[in-house]
């Protein structure tokens, strides 16, 4: 069985918001509406440094939903429409969530977004490679992995434009994948592993 995961190199990461563009792109995602978005390690604010001079960080965090293969909003959800698919990605099934919002309540990374209203776009016209997924008024939205094109073979869009190559995806459990092989003799972490929600994304420090 497959077990899909992102790998993301905080060396290599330097805060260019590229993977936030390309996601907002791809999935045709509505006004005020990101599924990804940098952090630093020491703030939640975009850019902000972090330690005493002269030993200052500046790591950048990229923060989408995390995948979890213990997931938090999956065990809330009283409808099933959060679940987590055979793949292990997280999904919403759109006609089974009733905008509740208790998975967002649950998540401890902040990554859902509540669609009150039918959704508005900057364009008279959809984004992304024709099979982006829908956006309902009333429901949860999320980051899904680009399941709609991984399940093509593609990668997700905040990959491909990445300038610093920061990012790797592939089968956690098959040895040769991009992900398996970037985690090879590198520290990784999760992001607020104190959770207990074992993110199936793990970024190289």
């Amino acid at each position: 069985m497959t077990r899909f995961g992102m790998v993301i190199d905080t060396k290599r990461c330097f805060g260019c918001q590229t993977c936030a563009v390309a996601c907002k792109t791809a999935n045709n995602l509505p006004k005020g509406v990101r599924w990804n978005h940098i952090i630093t390690s020491a703030s939640s604010d975009v850019d902000c440094g972090g330690g005493t001079f002269p030993n200052i960080d500046m790591t950048y965090l990229p923060i989408s939903c995390q995948h979890c293969a213990k997931p938090a909003c999956v065990e809330v959800c009283p409808t099933g429409a959060s679940y987590r698919s055979d793949e292990g990605v997280v999904l919403v099934n759109a006609e089974a969530c009733i905008g509740c919002k208790a998975c967002i309540a649950a998540c401890p990374y902040d990554v859902r977004v509540l669609n009150e209203d039918e959704p508005a776009y900057y364009l008279d016209f959809a984004l992304g490679d024709g099979a982006e997924p829908d956006h309902v008024g009333g429901t949860v939205d999320k980051c899904n992995f680009c399941y709609q094109r991984i399940m093509n073979d593609r990668k997700p869009a905040c990959m491909e434009l990445c300038p610093g190559h920061a990012r790797f995806w592939g089968d956690l459990d098959d040895p040769e994948s991009d992900a398996s092989r970037a985690l090879k003799d590198r520290e990784t972490m999760h992001y607020l592993d104190s959770e207990g929600t074992d993110p199936t994304t793990l970024y190289l420090v």
